[in-house]
């Protein structure tokens, strides 16, 4: 068993697993060992984890996530839900009055839903397993709710899926630990700084995207001649995708009863 500082020094994001199946004891002490070891708002623990293991169901969760191959690799999928229904249920049960059906309720249960799945994941990666994160659940976050039967305020956060490692890959580049840490208050950073925290991040990426021939042709074909602008670019984070989708977002919290139905969530004309 890895100590917590070795589990963080070894992380990678695992895209290429072996056939191996995780022995549900495993699962069971690593889930066990999250929950209770996670800190909780008001110990309400405003989250739930639905694991996909059956391979007719990790094949619809495949497609509802872009069809990334390593979602039927992996033997385990998790998904984890900002989750309140159990709640609301339980203040229902004992003649209390309803609450957190709302956007702040919303917020808190996002929050402890992603500090649950970081504790899940050094859990697995602390024994030798290796795990991905799946930003794509955002993405499909209604499809997903469907797909896996979620009630009322109850919506997907995040996804990751658990395996033993078929790779090593290179450990992704970060911004000087100085980018993030801010003594007091937030010190804006000047033109200079910025250059220099982002020059090892940009050689690196950019390097990285250039030897892959897929993602070099993209670059050439959209005339994409840093990091930045493939960030901002048609093939990866488009804002004229995040707006809207932003929207969708607002509307399937909503739908989902965190937010009040006579809300307007028309974008406003400039």
């Amino acid at each position: 068993m890895q100590t917590v500082a070795q589990t963080l020094r070894e992380h990678r994001s695992i895209r290429q697993f072996k056939p191996d199946e995780i022995p549900q004891s495993i699962i069971d002490e690593v889930l066990h060992e999250a929950v209770t070891g996670t800190s909780s708002s008001g110990n309400l623990n405003s989250y739930s984890m639905v694991l996909t293991r059956d391979p007719v169901r990790k094949r619809q969760m495949y497609k509802l996530h872009g069809e990334q191959e390593f979602i039927l690799q992996a033997p385990l999928v998790i998904t984890f839900c900002a989750d309140w229904y159990r709640t609301r249920q339980w203040l229902k049960l004992r003649g209390a009055r309803d609450n957190f059906n709302n956007f702040l309720g919303y917020q808190v249960a996002a929050n402890e839903t992603m500090l649950i799945s970081q504790s899940v994941t050094l859990g697995f990666e602390a024994r030798g397993y290796g795990i991905c994160y799946m930003g794509s659940t955002l993405h499909a976050m209604q499809e997903i709710a469907e797909q896996l039967g979620l009630p009322e305020t109850c919506l997907p956060i995040t996804t990751i899926v658990v395996g033993v490692p078929d790779e090593r890959p290179e450990r992704r580049e970060r911004l000087p630990t100085r980018s993030f840490v801010h003594d007091e208050t937030y010190q804006k950073p000047n033109t200079s700084e910025l250059e220099d925290m982002y020059q090892a991040r940009e050689e690196s990426g950019w390097e990285r995207y250039m030897a892959v021939p897929r993602l070099k042709a993209m670059c050439d074909e959209g005339g994409i001649t840093s990091l930045a602008q493939m960030y901002t670019s048609p093939y990866k984070y488009d804002p004229d995708h995040y707006v809207p989708k932003s929207l969708q977002i607002l509307e399937v919290l909503q739908q989902r009863g965190f937010l009040p139905s006579k809300l307007s969530l028309t974008q406003t004309e400039e």
